[in-house]
């Protein structure tokens, strides 16, 4: 059995690789590099293998990207669109190599290698040779429809150019900005006084989530298509055989794609494009391999998350030496002083590059860099880059002269003492007033992850700082509309949108609370098990540490931590001004429409097609809030299938078994009473 440390840390891996993902596929504003993120899947991985106990279903492990964003309808793909395991090097692949042919009874197969796009993942659906829609991946069950968007991008046929198209056609394929494209783009942003895109991807993505179709038609986007969904009146025995078809249709397909390699000419295809991964106009970062035979790939299937047919063989990160200039310390919303280093502008992973981070003392301790080195910097291709190390032989002799780095023992912001404490690896402002760590904390609360308050972004949130409008994060709910008018610039529209904002911010769930409060070691799938567990915030800040250590995926650390917040004097009366100001503290919905009694108590329910007044996971989390579970395929156990407009084939399985199936009326019928309206 797994001991105490051990389920400690699988825990923490879980909550940061979910917090990570939902910074790269919903947020597009990743805090990681990809390889550091491939570095905690593994790693928790290795422990859900070691510790068979620790597996569930539900581990980020077996997910694939993210939910979708409640602020697209969500729609079901008809067949699950999976994620790839990776291959890091010749070693990793060869393993891949040597499972594929023993689970085809050690026979060789043949092989089809293609660009790994660094896009966005997209599905087409085509039916009777017509767009129906476009999905993006989401969490690889259910994806976000961006259709309007997607019949603006030119390489996307509207129509299929076949005389007899099939019933059905699911393409998928990776969106992307060519990077010619994306340069010229910013440098015409950056003329007008418009923030630059950090990379081409992150413009990708945010272009594709634009509500308003005209602003994506003016941005150059691309696409290139590399895999089969669902089909219906088409039958093709090969990758190879899928991709003529594609181009015939008039779907853009990658002419660097190659088909019926062996093993040795997929390692060549390899190593030719690792050394020329910049010919092509968009960024790449690695290959993907694929068994050809369709047959094949049936015989060898998939696991939850990824196909054994296919894998990712993974380029290393980018590395490039340049100057560090200084190396600074910024205070987070926790107090947590973090380095980071300030670099002579370099151009790495497809980007110029300025600040790159240093982790904590520790690491600027055991890489030992210093103001004046020449330093090596990583990036896995869009995020923030990491320095590697100092190239001591061109350290100059002044640099040799100043001796290490040190850390600072005061805040940059307001001259506290930072302290360490025992058994962490980071530091702290001990000043509770800090005005920086007020600035951090303020930013995440309204934070889309968290409350979600439109308009009240870094730079607004300065201000009201700076200026006194508020001091900590319960204010903003007690703004005065006619301060904010007084402000520059802040007209009557500016101002009752933040305040409408602000209002809306009431009513989000509790688990989004726990998680704005910024309470240490809760992160989002935390907050979640906090309030499925207790139901209100009183009954949360009523909790002992040893009733909250008790749930499954906390334990005593979290506790603690949860339980030193509610206990300290300050942060307690904040949360007092929250629920004085009207601020939800339950899981249940906000309309009043139904209660929150567990009347689904050992219901099963299966989601399928859109429903109009409920995202995917305001479906889900109304189930749950009632005692219910939802589960994503159709069985005898299944209870009620609740079926929205496009509800798929799970409504068919359902008749098929005699499951009952309702309409959106009858769901909320349902979720009211508990009971099956005639």
């Amino acid at each position: 059995m797994a001991d105490a440390a051990t389920r400690k840390r699988a825990a923490e891996l879980r909550d940061e690789i979910e917090h990570h993902r939902y910074r790269y596929y919903i947020l597009d504003d990743p805090e990681v590099s990809d390889a550091e993120f491939d570095r905690l899947v593994r790693e928790l991985q290795r422990l859900e293998a070691t510790h068979p106990e620790l597996d569930h279903p539900d581990s980020p492990t077996k997910s694939v990207g993210a939910p979708p964003d409640p602020a697209f309808t969500a729609v079901e793909h008809r067949r699950r669109m999976l994620s790839l395991d990776n291959a890091f090097d010749t070693s990793e692949l060869d393993a891949w190599f040597d499972r594929v042919e023993k689970g085809l009874d050690d026979s060789e197969p043949s092989y089809a290698c293609e660009l790994k796009v660094d896009g966005v993942a997209i599905s087409l659906a085509y039916v009777d040779g017509w767009l129906e829609r476009a999905v993006t991946r989401g969490d690889g069950r259910t994806g976000e429809d961006i259709t309007a968007g997607a019949r603006t991008i030119d390489p996307i046929p509207g129509v299929l150019n076949l005389d007899r198209p099939p019933a059905l056609l699911e393409v998928r394929g990776e969106v992307f900005l060519p990077v010619s494209a994306f340069e010229e783009m910013n440098a015409a942003r950056e003329a007008l006084g418009e923030e630059r895109f950090a990379n081409p991807r992150n413009a990708t993505s945010g272009t594709l989530r634009q509500k308003d179709p005209r602003i994506t038609a003016q941005r150059p986007l691309s696409m290139v298509c590399h895999g089969m969904g669902a089909i219906e009146g088409l039958e093709v025995a090969s990758h190879a055989e899928f991709l003529s078809f594609l181009a015939a249709a008039g779907l853009p397909v990658a002419p660097e794609t190659r088909t019926g390699l062996d093993r040795g000419r997929v390692r060549e295809y390899i190593r030719y494009w690792q050394a020329h991964r910049h010919d092509p106009d968009y960024e790449i970062d690695g290959v993907v391999v694929k068994v050809e035979s369709h047959a094949h790939q049936r015989q060898l299937g998939a696991t939850s998350s990824a196909p054994r047919w296919a894998i990712a063989y993974k380029y290393p990160p980018e590395e490039k030496e340049t100057r560090l200039l200084d190396v600074r310390v910024n205070i987070g919303r926790t107090g947590a002083a973090n380095p980071y280093a300030v670099l002579e502008p370099v151009f790495v992973g497809g980007s110029t590059v300025t600040y790159a981070t240093l982790h904590n003392q520790d690491q600027v301790r055991l890489k030992d860099v210093r103001p004046g080195d020449v330093v090596m910097v990583r990036k896995a291709g869009d995020v923030i880059p990491q320095v590697i190390g100092a190239v001591t032989a061109k350290r100059p002799p002044e640099v040799w002269r100043a001796g290490p780095w040190r850390f600072p023992d005061t805040c940059p912001f307001c001259g506290s003492p930072i302290e360490r404490l025992e058994g962490e690896a980071a530091s702290y402002c001990t000043n509770l007033d800090c005005p920086n760590r007020r600035l951090e904390a303020l930013d995440h609360f309204a934070s889309r992850g968290a409350l979600d308050i439109e308009g009240l972004g870094y730079e607004t949130a300065k201000l009201l700082l700076d200026l006194g409008m508020v001091e900590q994060f319960a204010d903003i709910f007690y703004l005065d509309r006619d301060a904010l008018l007084a402000l520059q610039g802040w007209g009557q529209k500016k101002t009752d949108n933040l305040l409408a904002a602000i209002e809306a911010a009431k009513g989000q769930p509790l688990e989004r609370l726990l998680f704005a409060l910024g309470i240490p070691h809760v992160g989002g799938t935390v907050a979640r098990l906090l309030a499925r567990h207790f139901g209100t915030l009183n009954a949360v800040r009523a909790a002992t540490q040893e009733e909250i250590a008790a749930i499954d995926g906390v334990g005593p650390v979290i506790a603690q931590a949860v339980r030193q917040f509610f206990d300290n004097p300050r942060t307690a009366q904040q949360v007092d001004r929250l629920v004085a100001a009207g601020v939800r503290t339950d899981t249940g919905a906000t309309s009043g429409r139904w209660s929150v009694e567990p009347v689904l108590e050992g219901w099963t329910v299966v989601l399928t097609g859109s429903l109009s007044r409920f995202t995917r996971d305001e479906a889900k989390q109304a189930v749950e809030d009632r005692a219910g579970k939802v589960t994503a395929s159709v069985s005898g156990n299944t209870s009620v299938v609740v079926a929205g407009d496009n509800p798929g084939s799970k409504t068919d399985k359902a008749k098929e078994l005699g499951v009952p199936v309702v309409d959106e009326e009858g769901f909320v019928e349902l979720l009211r009473t508990g009971e099956l309206s005639d």
